[in-house]
Protein backbone atom coordinates (compact mmCIF):
# COMPACT_ATOMS: atom_id res chain seq x y z
CA UNK A 1 0.00 0.00 0.00
CA UNK A 2 1.79 3.35 -0.83
CA UNK A 3 0.14 5.56 1.17
CA UNK A 4 0.52 8.21 3.61
CA UNK A 5 -0.95 9.06 6.66
CA UNK A 6 -2.33 12.89 7.82
CA UNK A 7 -3.76 14.19 10.72
CA UNK A 8 -6.04 17.76 9.10
CA UNK A 9 -4.23 20.87 9.58
CA UNK A 10 -0.80 19.21 10.20
CA UNK A 11 2.04 17.83 7.49
CA UNK A 12 1.36 14.30 6.55
CA UNK A 13 3.33 11.66 8.11
CA UNK A 14 4.77 8.26 6.68
CA UNK A 15 2.11 5.61 7.18
CA UNK A 16 2.85 3.85 10.23
CA UNK A 17 3.83 6.75 12.07
CA UNK A 18 2.09 8.41 14.38
CA UNK A 19 1.15 12.22 15.77
CA UNK A 20 1.01 13.25 19.15
CA UNK A 21 -1.96 12.08 20.68
CA UNK A 22 -3.12 14.86 22.39
CA UNK A 23 -3.43 17.30 19.47
CA UNK A 24 -7.00 18.04 18.37
CA UNK A 25 -7.83 16.12 15.33
CA UNK A 26 -10.68 17.32 12.76
CA UNK A 27 -13.33 14.86 10.71
CA UNK A 28 -12.76 16.58 7.63
CA UNK A 29 -10.29 13.59 6.02
CA UNK A 30 -13.03 10.92 7.67
CA UNK A 31 -15.92 12.75 5.48
CA UNK A 32 -13.53 12.23 2.28
CA UNK A 33 -13.78 8.16 2.21
CA UNK A 34 -16.49 6.47 0.49
CA UNK A 35 -16.58 3.61 3.08
CA UNK A 36 -17.99 3.16 6.15
CA UNK A 37 -15.72 3.49 9.48
CA UNK A 38 -15.76 1.13 11.79
CA UNK A 39 -15.14 1.33 16.15
CA UNK A 40 -15.95 -0.77 18.87
CA UNK A 41 -19.66 -0.94 19.38
CA UNK A 42 -22.31 0.36 22.11
CA UNK A 43 -20.59 -2.44 24.65
CA UNK A 44 -17.98 -0.03 24.88
CA UNK A 45 -19.07 2.85 27.09
CA UNK A 46 -15.40 4.52 27.08
CA UNK A 47 -13.70 7.68 25.42
CA UNK A 48 -13.50 7.17 21.86
CA UNK A 49 -11.27 9.78 19.20
CA UNK A 50 -10.14 10.24 16.30
CA UNK A 51 -6.27 9.30 14.87
CA UNK A 52 -5.48 9.85 11.51
CA UNK A 53 -6.40 8.83 7.61
CA UNK A 54 -4.19 7.61 5.29
CA UNK A 55 -4.22 8.31 1.27
CA UNK A 56 -3.28 6.69 -1.99
CA UNK A 57 -0.89 8.77 -4.33
CA UNK A 58 -3.68 10.16 -6.20
CA UNK A 59 -5.40 11.72 -2.81
CA UNK A 60 -8.02 9.28 -1.99
CA UNK A 61 -9.30 8.19 1.51
CA UNK A 62 -8.24 4.80 1.55
CA UNK A 63 -7.93 3.79 5.88
CA UNK A 64 -8.12 5.40 9.20
CA UNK A 65 -8.14 4.69 12.16
CA UNK A 66 -10.22 5.05 15.70
CA UNK A 67 -8.93 5.01 19.04
CA UNK A 68 -10.99 4.27 22.56
CA UNK A 69 -10.04 4.76 26.10
CA UNK A 70 -6.79 5.76 27.03
CA UNK A 71 -4.88 7.83 24.25
CA UNK A 72 -1.43 6.07 24.42
CA UNK A 73 1.65 7.56 24.40
CA UNK A 74 4.84 6.41 22.62
CA UNK A 75 6.64 4.57 26.23
CA UNK A 76 9.58 2.58 27.06
CA UNK A 77 7.45 -0.38 28.57
CA UNK A 78 10.37 -0.84 31.01
CA UNK A 79 9.32 2.48 32.57
CA UNK A 80 5.59 1.85 32.12
CA UNK A 81 6.03 -0.98 34.33
CA UNK A 82 7.61 1.23 37.15
CA UNK A 83 5.49 1.21 40.08
CA UNK A 84 2.95 4.01 40.48
CA UNK A 85 2.91 3.94 36.25
CA UNK A 86 -0.12 2.34 35.31
CA UNK A 87 -0.38 1.11 32.35
CA UNK A 88 -2.66 2.54 29.54
CA UNK A 89 -5.49 0.63 28.27
CA UNK A 90 -6.67 1.15 24.79
CA UNK A 91 -7.89 -0.68 21.53
CA UNK A 92 -7.55 0.92 17.96
CA UNK A 93 -9.55 0.18 14.69
CA UNK A 94 -8.48 0.45 11.79
CA UNK A 95 -10.63 0.62 8.46
CA UNK A 96 -9.01 -0.19 5.14
CA UNK A 97 -10.96 -0.02 2.01
CA UNK A 98 -11.56 -3.28 0.23
CA UNK A 99 -9.75 -2.17 -3.40
CA UNK A 100 -8.15 -3.85 -6.15
CA UNK A 101 -5.40 -3.37 -7.94
CA UNK A 102 -6.27 -0.18 -9.92
CA UNK A 103 -5.02 2.59 -12.03
CA UNK A 104 -4.63 6.09 -10.53
CA UNK A 105 -6.95 8.99 -11.09
CA UNK A 106 -4.28 10.49 -13.16
CA UNK A 107 -3.41 7.63 -14.70
CA UNK A 108 0.37 7.49 -14.09
CA UNK A 109 0.93 4.81 -11.85
CA UNK A 110 -0.92 1.57 -10.52
CA UNK A 111 -2.04 1.34 -7.40
CA UNK A 112 -1.88 -1.89 -5.14
CA UNK A 113 -4.75 -3.59 -4.23
CA UNK A 114 -6.01 -4.02 -0.36
CA UNK A 115 -6.54 -7.11 1.47
CA UNK A 116 -6.90 -8.37 4.85
CA UNK A 117 -3.05 -8.34 4.92
CA UNK A 118 -3.16 -4.87 4.86
CA UNK A 119 -5.31 -4.50 8.16
CA UNK A 120 -3.04 -6.59 9.57
CA UNK A 121 -0.03 -4.94 8.50
CA UNK A 122 -1.37 -1.21 9.15
CA UNK A 123 -2.89 -2.55 12.94
CA UNK A 124 0.88 -4.23 13.65
CA UNK A 125 2.73 -1.15 12.67
CA UNK A 126 0.48 1.02 14.78
CA UNK A 127 1.26 -0.84 17.97
CA UNK A 128 4.50 -0.86 17.29
CA UNK A 129 4.26 2.93 17.01
CA UNK A 130 3.62 2.92 20.80
CA UNK A 131 6.11 0.90 22.35
CA UNK A 132 9.96 0.46 22.19
CA UNK A 133 11.51 -2.38 24.80
CA UNK A 134 12.58 -1.70 27.92
CA UNK A 135 16.30 -2.19 27.65
CA UNK A 136 16.67 0.29 24.50
CA UNK A 137 18.16 3.28 24.68
CA UNK A 138 15.77 5.67 23.04
CA UNK A 139 18.12 6.70 20.30
CA UNK A 140 18.05 3.18 19.11
CA UNK A 141 14.53 3.12 18.74
CA UNK A 142 14.13 4.04 15.03
CA UNK A 143 16.11 1.14 13.68
CA UNK A 144 14.35 -1.03 16.23
CA UNK A 145 11.78 0.29 14.87
CA UNK A 146 12.37 -0.12 10.93
CA UNK A 147 12.99 -3.77 11.76
CA UNK A 148 10.14 -4.56 13.84
CA UNK A 149 8.27 -2.48 10.75
CA UNK A 150 9.24 -5.16 8.24
CA UNK A 151 8.75 -7.92 10.84
CA UNK A 152 5.23 -6.63 10.95
CA UNK A 153 4.44 -6.89 6.76
CA UNK A 154 6.44 -10.60 6.75
CA UNK A 155 3.58 -12.00 10.04
CA UNK A 156 0.54 -9.91 8.07
CA UNK A 157 2.14 -11.59 4.63
CA UNK A 158 1.25 -15.23 5.99
CA UNK A 159 -1.95 -15.39 7.90
CA UNK A 160 -1.88 -18.62 7.82
CA UNK A 161 1.27 -19.14 10.10
CA UNK A 162 1.76 -20.30 13.45
CA UNK A 163 2.09 -16.82 14.70
CA UNK A 164 -1.89 -16.41 14.06
CA UNK A 165 -4.55 -17.78 15.85
CA UNK A 166 -8.27 -17.78 15.02
CA UNK A 167 -10.86 -15.46 16.78
CA UNK A 168 -14.32 -14.79 16.44
CA UNK A 169 -15.94 -11.53 17.25
CA UNK A 170 -19.02 -9.69 16.72
CA UNK A 171 -19.47 -7.19 13.24
CA UNK A 172 -22.47 -5.76 13.14
CA UNK A 173 -23.87 -8.33 15.52
CA UNK A 174 -22.78 -11.07 13.15
CA UNK A 175 -19.90 -13.74 14.20
CA UNK A 176 -17.07 -13.13 12.32
CA UNK A 177 -13.29 -14.78 12.16
CA UNK A 178 -10.30 -12.48 12.82
CA UNK A 179 -6.98 -13.48 12.76
CA UNK A 180 -5.07 -13.02 15.83
CA UNK A 181 -1.74 -12.57 17.59
CA UNK A 182 -0.66 -11.36 20.92
CA UNK A 183 2.77 -9.98 21.98
CA UNK A 184 4.60 -8.61 24.89
CA UNK A 185 3.88 -5.24 23.36
CA UNK A 186 -0.35 -5.91 23.15
CA UNK A 187 -2.31 -7.96 20.62
CA UNK A 188 -2.96 -7.31 17.03
CA UNK A 189 -6.06 -8.58 14.91
CA UNK A 190 -8.15 -8.54 11.44
CA UNK A 191 -10.30 -9.41 9.35
CA UNK A 192 -13.21 -9.14 6.80
CA UNK A 193 -16.63 -7.42 6.74
CA UNK A 194 -19.59 -7.49 4.26
CA UNK A 195 -19.75 -4.01 3.76
CA UNK A 196 -16.67 -3.55 1.27
CA UNK A 197 -14.09 -2.85 4.39
CA UNK A 198 -11.24 -4.71 5.98
CA UNK A 199 -10.49 -4.29 9.89
CA UNK A 200 -7.42 -4.47 11.51
CA UNK A 201 -7.37 -3.88 15.51
CA UNK A 202 -4.65 -3.13 17.94
CA UNK A 203 -4.53 -2.26 21.82
CA UNK A 204 -3.09 -3.31 24.85
CA UNK A 205 -4.68 -3.26 29.01
CA UNK A 206 -7.62 -4.18 27.26
CA UNK A 207 -8.57 -7.71 26.05
CA UNK A 208 -9.40 -8.38 22.49
CA UNK A 209 -11.88 -11.45 23.54
CA UNK A 210 -14.76 -9.47 24.89
CA UNK A 211 -14.47 -6.55 21.48
CA UNK A 212 -17.24 -6.47 19.22
CA UNK A 213 -17.12 -3.72 16.42
CA UNK A 214 -19.95 -1.79 14.71
CA UNK A 215 -20.13 0.86 11.69
CA UNK A 216 -20.12 4.16 12.83
CA UNK A 217 -23.48 5.76 11.90
CA UNK A 218 -22.43 9.58 12.27
CA UNK A 219 -18.35 10.48 12.10
CA UNK A 220 -19.26 13.87 11.96
CA UNK A 221 -19.80 13.43 15.86
CA UNK A 222 -16.49 13.02 16.36
CA UNK A 223 -15.45 16.61 15.97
Amino acid sequence: METTSQVDGQAPVAEGEQQVPSVRRTVDGYLEAPFPWYGLDEAFTGPRWLMQVGTAADGAVEHGSIGHGDEPSVRNEHLASAVGEPREKFAVVVTVAASPSRRSADGTGLLEATSVSSAAWLAGVGLLSFTWPGQMDHSLRDDWLEQQTETAWELADELAGPEWSTLSLPVDGVSTPFHYRESEFGWVLAGSTGEGVHLGAYGRGMSAYGLGFAVIKDIAEYA
